[in-house]
């Protein structure tokens, strides 16, 4: 392996500029933990961005990525194949679904809810085409997404967007009544935001949605694609609210590690598309889609969804305690294995701060640490890490 000091050379100089790495090369995880090219170990409570939910290097699903491998690897979507056959079949018997379309990203799930819900009124002759969604969201990152995303920021550069997409403030559901119209197509709304600061739904306002969703028409869309999967201690995080959408898309967690989104819809709304309207050369790959199904293994033989949800009551508990009157945290939130902690300033420096301790954590909304930690992280790891994390937050100069 080349040294360090090349590596980031080559790094600085090959990659594009667009993530602000600091001068570290991961080589390698084995569970919570990363290590560095410099053998240098760092508890990962970053989740990669809430796709690692089992961690790092998982046993069982590196034995399912190598076996598939050995069979084949792709072989595109003109021929069925077992494995995303089989996922396909795992996601509808767990959800209100009757169809899956498989992509890549949630970016591309939610581009194909998108041309989807056009699609489908296009076929039964109405004349809707636009989208409503909440301000503080975030999408994705293809310029269907990006237009559906309702953080100005990402749009810097882009203009001019898509037309017909509108967002309203999150959790305002006279806002939302006033935005739906015989116009709407869809309304895509995050069960709870991630990417827009780890914001939890108020009471009633999914309901509300759906309600308005079924009295205008239009389709119902929930974006899950950080917070589904088991991610929120539940595996669906629109089931703590007991409301059922007509689509949902999901990817992150659902590839143990591996490319993999996914759209899902009940069998009447996915007639809109029809053959040869959409399309993904590599959607439902067989070796993530081995690997996705092997992740639904592990959570059900290991009771993860569960444990998703005593590790974030943990969580709670501890940081509510050990934080509240802390001068400059503003709140402590979140559900499962997706925690945010809100200062009252912006908490670069706090990231860097805990890396030199070893510990991963990301920023959202520049003021917001989120946390998602591994639905298996033992709890003596857990605690080191909150234990790490309370000590700078209460001693930040």
């Amino acid at each position: 392996m080349a040294a360090t000091p090349q590596l980031l050379q080559f790094a600085r100089e090959q990659l594009f500029p667009t993530y602000g790495q600091p001068d570290v090369v991961m080589v390698r995880g084995e569970g919570p933990w990363l290590f560095d090219s410099e053998e240098r170990r760092y508890l990962d409570l970053s989740g990669g961005l809430s796709v690692n939910a089992l961690g790092h290097a998982h046993p069982v699903i590196a034995e399912a990525i190598a076996e598939q491998a050995r069979r084949f690897g792709h072989i595109s979507n003109i021929f069925f194949n077992d494995k995303t056959t089989q996922l396909a079949h795992e996601l509808c018997a767990r959800s209100f679904a009757d169809a899956v379309f498989f992509a890549n990203s949630g970016a591309e799930a939610n581009e194909a809810a998108i041309k989807l819900a056009r699609r489908y009124f296009h076929s039964r002759g109405e004349a809707r085409h636009e989208v409503v969604s909440a301000v503080r969201s975030f999408h994705g990152r293809t310029l269907g997404a990006l237009a559906a995303t309702g953080q100005p920021r990402y749009h810097e550069g882009f203009r001019p967007l898509p037309e017909g997409f509108h967002h309203v403030p999150y959790g305002d559901i006279d806002a939302l009544a006033s935005a739906v119209s015989s116009k709407t197509a869809l309304v895509m709304l995050e069960p709870m935001q991630g990417e827009g600061g780890v914001v939890l739904p108020p009471p009633g306002y999914l309901e509300a949605a759906r309600r308005l969703c079924n009295e205008a028409g239009c389709l119902l869309h929930f974006d899950e694609v950080q917070v589904g999967m088991g991610r929120t201690g539940k595996l669906f995080c629109h089931e703590h609210d007991g409301v059922i959408p007509d689509m949902m898309s999901l990817a992150k967690a659902l590839g143990g590690g591996l490319p993999l989104g996914a759209l899902v819809t009940k069998r009447d709304v996915a007639e809109g598309l029809v053959l040869g309207s959409h399309a993904s050369t590599f959607g439902g790959n067989p070796i993530a889609c081995a690997a996705g199904l092997a992740f639904l293994r592990v959570v059900d033989e290991e009771g993860l969804v569960a444990r998703s949800a005593a590790i974030g009551e943990r969580t709670l508990a501890t940081l509510r305690s050990e934080l509240g009157g802390v001068p400059g945290i503003v709140d402590v939130r979140g559900r499962g294995c997706l925690i945010g902690i809100e200062l009252a300033t912006p908490a670069r420096a706090v990231l860097d701060r805990l890396r030199e301790r070893r510990l991963l954590v990301s920023v959202v909304r520049d003021t917001v640490i989120r946390l998602a930690p591994p639905f298996n992280i033992p709890f003596e790891a857990l605690d080191l890490g909150l234990a790490t994390l309370v000590e700078v937050l209460t001693t930040r100069a």
